[in-house]
């Protein structure tokens, strides 16, 4: 029989083919026949791209990755390697006063760095980067008050 390997919760689970059986009810929901017994299950989330699922079954949450032998070799040849947005500007998200830089001409920015610190009705927002990019210019300065859609920073 063929061996198939999954990935469950961070753990490898090698099985043939046979050794259970599913139902499915839906494009959501399904029952697992194992060993003469019945598990009811949901798929919570589906990221297809990626293999992975997240399912839950009689009430708990597993993460399950199908580890195919084409999977190494797009790991290899790096084509399983996210798309990432180059920055070019950051407008202002909303109108407010600027209270904070944390980034200053010529520092490298990746998805997630805080970029500024924006006071907006009595609230501090830590606005951060959506992509990656160089700072090339910071065009307003600290405590300046900006209106939605204004440019703040430009990248390079």
């Amino acid at each position: 029989m063929v061996e198939t390997k999954y990935i469950v919760d961070g753990n490898e689970v090698k099985g043939e083919k046979g050794f259970s059986s599913v139902e499915w009810i839906d494009d959501t929901y399904f029952t697992i026949h194992f060993m003469g017994k019945k598990f009811h299950g949901e798929i919570v989330e589906a990221a297809t791209e990626d293999q992975k699922m997240t399912i839950k079954v009689n009430q708990r949450t597993f993460e399950v990755k199908k580890d195919r032998p084409i999977d190494e070799l797009i790991h290899k040849m790096g084509l399983d390697k996210k798309k990432v947005r180059k920055l070019h500007q950051l407008k202002s998200p909303m109108p407010g006063r600027i209270l904070k830089f944390s980034v200053e001409v010529g520092d490298e920015v990746s998805i997630g760095t805080p970029l500024l610190t924006l006071e907006a009705m009595k609230m501090e927002n830590v606005i951060k980067a959506e992509g990656e990019g160089k700072v090339k210019a910071i065009v307003k300065d600290k405590e300046t008050v900006v209106e939605k859609g204004e440019l703040i920073i430009e990248f390079e």
